[in-house]
C-alpha cells in the first residue's frame, strides 16, 4: 500500500495527539494533517484516502461528517459515543464508527488501517478496469486495422500505379505537376511500407500469443504430472 494521506479532525487536542502518537507507534507510514472545527471548510476533506473524526463542536458536527462522507474513494473513521452510534449508522450508513471507551484508540487505528487497505483495493481494482477498457479500445482499433488493411493495399497500389503511368508520360506535363505527381508516388510508397510493417507486427504478435499459450499449456500439464 502506498503512503497514505489521513485528515484528523477533532477540538480534542488529546484525542489528535493520541492518534498520531498510536499511528506512528504502529510503524506505518502516513502523512497526517490534523486541523480543528473551526478551520475545517467542505473542501477540506478532498485528496485524502482517510478522514478521522474525534470529538468536535456540536454545531460544525453533522457538517464534517456528511461533507467527509461524501467523499468518493476514501474512508471516514468516526469516534462516538455508545448512545450515538445507532443514529450515525442509520444517517451516514458509510461511516466507521469506533465507540468512545476503553481501548479506543487500538480499535481505531485497526480500523483505519483496514479501511485504508479497503480504499487501496477499490483504487487499484479501478485502475485495472480502466487499463482493461484501454487495452480493449487499442485492440479493437488494431482490429479495424486488420480487416482494412486488404483495402488499403488496394488503394495504395492503385494509387502507386497511376502515379507511375503519369510519371512515364512526365515530359509532356508541366514541371509544378510533375513535382505533385512524384510527391504522391513517394508518399503512397511510404504509406505501402507503414502498412508491411504493420503486417509484420500482427504476425509477431500473433506468434508471442501462440508462443504465450504453448507456454502456459506446458506449465499446466506440469502441474497436473506432479499432483
Amino acid at each position: 500500500m502506498n503512503r497514505a494521506s489521513v485528515l484528523i479532525v477533532s477540538d480534542d487536542t488529546e484525542f489528535a495527539r493520541t492518534v498520531a502518537a498510536r499511528w506512528q507507534s504502529e510503524g506505518h507510514a502516513a502523512g497526517i494533517t490534523i486541523v480543528t472545527s473551526d478551520v475545517w471548510r467542505p473542501a477540506s476533506s478532498a485528496g485524502y484516502d482517510l478522514s478521522i473524526i474525534g470529538p468536535t463542536r456540536e454545531a460544525t458536527r453533522r457538517s464534517i461528517l456528511a461533507a467527509s462522507s461524501a467523499r468518493p474513494g476514501s474512508a471516514v473513521v468516526c469516534l462516538a459515543e455508545e448512545t450515538d452510534i445507532p443514529a450515525l449508522h442509520a444517517e451516514y450508513p458509510q461511516l466507521l464508527l469506533v465507540t468512545a471507551g476503553d481501548g479506543w484508540a487500538g480499535t481505531l487505528i485497526s480500523l483505519s488501517l483496514e479501511a485504508l487497505r479497503r480504499v487501496d483495493a477499490v483504487a487499484r481494482a479501478q485502475d485495472a478496469e480502466r487499463q482493461a477498457l484501454a487495452a480493449e479500445r487499442h485492440a479493437t482499433l488494431g482490429r479495424y486495422m486488420l480487416e482494412m488493411r486488404p483495402s488499403v493495399n488496394n488503394a495504395l497500389t492503385s494509387v502507386v500505379g497511376n502515379a507511375d503511368l503519369l510519371l512515364a508520360g512526365a515530359d509532356r506535363l508541366p514541371g509544378d505537376c510533375r513535382d505533385q505527381i512524384q510527391a504522391i508516388h513517394t508518399t503512397a510508397l511510404r504509406l505501402g511500407e507503414i502498412m508491411q510493417r504493420f503486417s509484420s507486427l500482427a504476425t509477431e504478435m500473433r506468434l508471442t500469443e501462440n508462443e504465450s499459450q504453448a507456454e502456459t499449456k506446458r506449465f499446466l500439464n506440469h502441474l497436473v504430472s506432479r499432483t
